[in-house]
């Protein structure tokens, strides 16, 4: 069975509101509602296993405090996007 486009976002949603930390509940569930509709076929590939990491590196990752894998790097550049205040 061929997953939808709806269902796969909705999927992906779940997941990202359902972490093992509160602050990636709220960070990546954040995305999902304002930008993951928008992402690329390919995009959702790479957010869905990036999802299968562990939280306090994706934490690390978005948070700036540690080096984002490279694969990861314009992913975790739109999510952090969000959540960083932009430089005055």
């Amino acid at each position: 069975m061929i997953e939808t486009r709806e269902t796969r976002l909705k999927r992906l949603h779940m997941r990202s509101i359902r972490r093992g930390i509160k602050e990636m509940d709220i960070i990546l569930g954040g995305f999902s509602e304002n930008a993951l509709a928008e992402l690329s076929d390919a995009e959702l590939d790479l957010y869905d296993l990036m999802l299968s990491e562990n939280d306090h590196d994706l934490y690390q990752w978005v948070s700036g405090q540690g080096p984002t894998p490279e694969r990861y790097l314009d992913l975790i550049t739109k999510i952090a996007t969000q959540f960083r205040p932009s430089p005055a």
